[in-house]
C-alpha cells in the first residue's frame, strides 16, 4: 500500500521559503501572487493489513519522525 503525506508549517508560523518564493514570482512578473506557503511531500511504502492500521502506523511515523507536531501540521492520503 503506497501514502503520500503531506506536511506543512501551520498557520501563523513564519514561512521564510515560501515568503523568498513569493518575492521571486512576483519579482519574475507573476503580479498576481499573493501569499506563499512551501511544504514537503514525503511517499511511503507500507505493508498492512488493512487501511485502519496503515493510517495508524503512518500517523505514529509523522508524529515522532516526519513532522514537528508544534510547528507543522500533516495529512495522510493512502494512494493505493
Amino acid at each position: 500500500m503506497k501514502a503520500r503525506i503531506h506536511v506543512m508549517l501551520k498557520p501563523g508560523v513564519l514561512d521564510t521559503q515560501g515568503k523568498a518564493i513569493g518575492h521571486s514570482l512576483q519579482g519574475l512578473g507573476f503580479d498576481e501572487v499573493g501569499e506563499v506557503r512551501q511544504g514537503k511531500v514525503i511517499e511511503v511504502e507500507i505493508a498492512a493489513a488493512d487501511t485502519a492500521q496503515a493510517k495508524a502506523r503512518l500517523d505514529e511515523m509523522c508524529r515522532k519522525l516526519l513532522a514537528n507536531p508544534v510547528t507543522e501540521s500533516y495529512t495522510i492520503d493512502l494512494v493505493a
